[in-house]
C-alpha cells in the first residue's frame, strides 16, 4: 500500500480550506455549477464503485479522496451562494442517522442493539425514514431516475413488497413476457437470495472480459 501522506492536525479542515480556495480562485473550478458537476459526482462514484469491486485499499483511499472533493466542492459552491454550509451538511446528516438509528441512540438502545440481526436493523431504519417521508406515497418517489435499472427494480421491488404487494408479477413467468419483464423478475430472483443484481451483472461482465 503507498504511504499515506504525513499526517495535518485538522485534515478534513484543512481539505475544506482547499477547496474553498480552489472554488474561488482557481478559473475552472469557479466557473462550476452544482448542474455542471454532475457528470464529475456521478464519475468519481462509479471509480470508487470499481475500487470496492476490483482494486486495493490504496485505490479506495484514492477514489474516496476523489469523491469527497466533489462533495466539498459543492459545499463550497453553497456557501458561496449563501445557501448552507458544511457545517450545515454535517449537522444535517448527524442527525439523520441519530434519528434512523434508535437501537443506537434511542432511549432503549445498548444491549439491545447487539441482539438485533442486520435484517432487523435494516427494518428499524425503514420504519424511521417511513415516519419521515409519509408525504411520499407513489412507489417512485424518492427513487432518483439516474439510479441504473437494475437497482430502480430492486428498490422498487422492495417497496412493492413493504406495501403488501405482490413484487412478482403475473407476466414474468409467461413465454411471451418481454425482456424488460424477464430482467425484473431476475431482480426479484436476486432479492430472495439476498443477492445485488447489479453488482452480480458487474461480475458476470468482468469474467467474460478476463481472458481464459
Amino acid at each position: 500500500m503507498d504511504p499515506v501522506p504525513d499526517p495535518v492536525p485538522d485534515p478534513v479542515g484543512e481539505f475544506a480550506d482547499v477547496v474553498r480556495v480552489l472554488q474561488a480562485q482557481c478559473p475552472w473550478k469557479a466557473a462550476q455549477t452544482h448542474r455542471s458537476l454532475v457528470r464529475h459526482l456521478l464519475e468519481e462514484a462509479h471509480e470508487t464503485v470499481e475500487a470496492i469491486e476490483t482494486g486495493t485499499p490504496a485505490d479506495l483511499r484514492e477514489e474516496l479522496g476523489d469523491l469527497l472533493m466533489q462533495v466539498f466542492l459543492h459545499t463550497a459552491i453553497a456557501e458561496q451562494a449563501g445557501d448552507f454550509t458544511l457545517d450545515d451538511v454535517a449537522r444535517e446528516v448527524t442527525a439523520k442517522m441519530v434519528r434512523r438509528n434508535p437501537h443506537v441512540f434511542g432511549p432503549d438502545a445498548g444491549a439491545a442493539a447487539g441482539s438485533l440481526t442486520p435484517a432487523e436493523v435494516n427494518e428499524v431504519w425503514e420504519a424511521a425514514k417511513a415516519r419521515e417521508k409519509a408525504h411520499r406515497t407513489a412507489l417512485a418517489d424518492g427513487i432518483a431516475p439516474t439510479l441504473p435499472a437494475l437497482l430502480t427494480a430492486d428498490k422498487v421491488l422492495d417497496r412493492m413488497g413493504r406495501a403488501g404487494t405482490d413484487p412478482a408479477l403475473a407476466s414474468v413467468g409467461d413465454e411471451d413476457a418481454g425482456v424488460g419483464e424477464r430482467l425484473l423478475a431476475l431482480v426479484a430472483e436476486a432479492r430472495v437470495s439476498g443477492t445485488d443484481p447489479e453488482q452480480a451483472l458487474r461480475a458476470a461482465v468482468r469474467r467474460r472480459l478476463t481472458p481464459g
